[in-house]
């Protein structure tokens, strides 16, 4: 992407997606640097690669190279406090100050972009279709939002691809800034429901997303999704799923740990696709990664291809990442945080690990998506033989009166359960007596998972 601005603040730098821009940025020879509260792993692998990065909202702290406004581009998050006082500071200082969003839009518009949108699911197919792509030799430039365990990094570039690979979030309407040559929609189960207001609201943001599929482009759909796109007359639009759709699979194939099947597209059959992490969700994942870069109608992207990238694909950091397995016992985690997802985990569990003793230790992500979704969260666990609530993990917001992980608790009907302080868990763990555990949420539970491991060999 071409900017005439050759110095970049990220205003939030350790966040998992603007560390992807930071890493495309660098690469492009720019001057990078920028804020973020707390030091972590990541500002920590950020900063040796050259981002200079501050954790003090002091705005004379900002370097001197980035307080030339016709020189710095500012890039911020939604999660930033509106009183930021560096954030203020470039404000009243005139600088151009845009959402992260905003930049992922400058470089669709600018590349051949794969846009994959949805509820869930969105992390694991912008990673695969990225992998693909990278193994093929076409190359990419990945914008995740994971870390993939196949290359450290949520973050791929390949100055010589024309394709760009983006997860497309739909939190906040970032994903209204994109311009898609190919969008994939894996669900539109209501979520964010703090910005959204209803299901409705919800639905016509994803439609709106499918009218900014560029000219020429397509659109790749889940078959039975409560959506009613509206792409343009010049978009071609495709459907996917696991039995049935314009890319789906035949020859299913599911045992002794495996997962294979031949992949159906509009115009070929790619036999003998298995699945390098073998859960059932990820049948429609392999679909939706591969008929997305099916669609560019690249050659250089073989059959072969497909066979490799889907077997060696490792996944996502935190997408049901095994952190113990052996003879009768294995521990998982997984980042699900909303009621399907979270059902969908612990149902791979039970047809992973059928007959085993399943404890699931869940951390319920946000006091809002509580609020919306505690029956549903306490029908996912009561799958579970025994159940192990923490407290709610807030992120960005405030505490919200009456609203718990008490709600959840009170409705999951499993034989064990209770709710667990967060210094107490791997005491908890240690006298469950599971042969499979899940940890399961989207904020700090993973934390904990050395202890957990070492506790329990």
């Amino acid at each position: 992407m071409n900017s005439e601005k050759n110095n970049i603040y990220f205003v939030g730098a350790g966040g998992i997606g603007m560390a992807a821009l930071e890493r495309y940025f660098l690469a492009r020879g720019c001057k990078v640097a920028g804020y973020d509260r707390t030091p972590s792993e990541l500002t920590g692998a950020l900063i040796s690669e050259g981002v200079d990065i501050a954790f003090d909202d002091d705005p004379a702290l900002i370097p001197d190279a980035f307080r030339a406004p016709e020189q710095t581009l500012v890039v911020y998050t939604p999660a930033i406090p509106a009183d930021h006082r560096g954030l203020c500071w470039f404000r009243d200082n005139g600088f151009e100050v845009v959402k992260r969003a905003a930049v992922l839009g400058r470089v669709t518009r600018s590349e051949t972009a794969l846009c994959f949108a949805g509820t869930h699911g969105k992390t694991t197919t912008s990673s695969m279709a990225a992998h693909l792509l990278t193994v093929s030799g076409v190359g990419c430039n990945a914008f995740l939002g994971g870390v993939l365990r196949n290359y450290g990094t949520n973050c791929l570039l390949d100055s010589r691809s024309p394709y760009a690979v983006i997860e497309a979030d739909e939190y906040d309407r970032s994903f209204h800034q994109l311009s898609p040559t190919i969008a994939v929609i894996t669900s539109t189960d209501p979520d964010h429901l703090d910005i959204y207001g209803t299901e409705e609201a919800y639905l016509e943001s994803f439609a709106h997303f499918t009218e900014l599929i560029q000219p020429g482009g397509a659109l790749l759909v889940h078959n039975g999704l409560k959506l009613k796109p509206r792409p343009g007359k010049d978009v071609s639009v495709y459907t996917y799923g696991t039995d049935s759709g314009d890319f789906h699979a035949a020859n299913l194939r599911m045992a002794d740990g495996t997962i294979s099947f031949d992949l159906v597209t509009p115009g070929e059959t790619i036999e003998g696709i298995e699945l390098g992490v073998p859960l059932e969700v990820n049948i429609d994942n392999a679909i939706a990664a591969c008929g997305g870069v099916w669609l560019t109608g690249n050659k250089g992207v073989e059959p072969r291809h497909y066979r490799e990238a889907m077997k060696s694909f490792l996944g996502a950091k935190r997408r049901f990442e095994f952190w113990l397995r052996e003879p009768g016992r294995a521990i998982i985690d997984d980042y699900a945080h909303h009621p399907d997802e979270l059902k969908a985990s612990l149902r791979s569990v039970r047809r992973l690990f059928p007959g085993k003793r399943m404890v699931v230790a869940f951390q319920p992500h946000l006091y809002s998506r509580t609020r919306d979704f505690a029956p549903q969260f306490a029908e996912a666990l009561s799958q579970a033989d025994e159940v192990l609530l923490l407290p709610i993990y807030p992120a960005r917001e405030l505490p919200m009166e009456g609203v718990t992980s008490e709600l959840i608790l009170k409705d999951i009907t499993c034989p064990e359960k209770r709710i667990v302080e967060k210094p107490e868990l791997v005491d908890a763990v240690r006298a469950s007596r599971f042969d499979v555990l899940l940890t399961v949420g989207a904020g700090d539970i993973n934390l904990l998972l050395p202890e957990i491991v070492d506790a329990c060999r």
